[in-house]
């Protein structure tokens, strides 16, 4: 199950990458269900919209030797209608269990951005809840402005490109040891 509060054991380790599977996007749109409905009520019965239409959906997967054992993680990218080259992501979110493992929402917004840029990326940019912006700034994000979104105060933030080169297989993704976060 993948929104146990405490996992019944830790994985050897876990692979980030785009959400190619049926049943990864199914456990992707049940964990931003979970975060952003449940936990957070930002939304009542479902977090999709018509982002969703079109946004490529990247999943952080638990591993047990070489198998995928579930969806930890997501967030979501797409290209803005009529913009080219400007992009942004969305809905990240971490299982409950797995929130203290620090390479995961790392690891997500590597992927995302990294995908991106190889994608045509120009602008990269992301409304990020205010509690987590320092964790951003961390990854070579600035922000650009202050705001509230859905009763929220979130940053409008944008990714430094010179950090995060192409990343031109991302449906193979990039995988992360297991580290805790203190």
């Amino acid at each position: 199950m993948i929104f146990e509060p405490v996992p019944p054991y830790w994985p050897s380790h876990f692979r980030v990458k785009f959400a190619t599977g049926a049943w990864e996007q199914a456990q992707c749109a049940a964990l931003r269900r979970q975060v952003f409905c449940t936990e957070q009520t930002i939304f009542a019965d479902d977090d999709r919209d018509v982002v969703d239409d079109h946004a490529i959906p990247i999943a952080a997967l638990s591993m047990v030797g070489v198998a995928a054992d579930a969806v930890v993680g997501t967030v979501r990218i797409h290209e803005t209608q009529g913009t080219p080259g400007e992009w942004w992501g969305s809905r990240l979110a971490v299982a409950h269990g797995y929130r203290r493992i620090g390479a995961l929402g790392a690891g997500l917004i590597r992927v995302a951005v990294s995908s991106a840029h190889a994608r045509g990326c120009t602008r990269f940019l992301a409304h990020v809840q205010s509690a987590n912006a320092a964790m951003f700034q961390a990854l070579h994000w600035t922000s650009l402005d202050e705001t509230s979104l859905h009763g929220r105060p979130h940053h409008l933030m944008q990714a430094d490109l010179a950090q995060y080169p192409p990343m031109h297989a991302p449906e193979h993704g990039l995988v992360t040891l297991l580290r805790r976060a203190a």
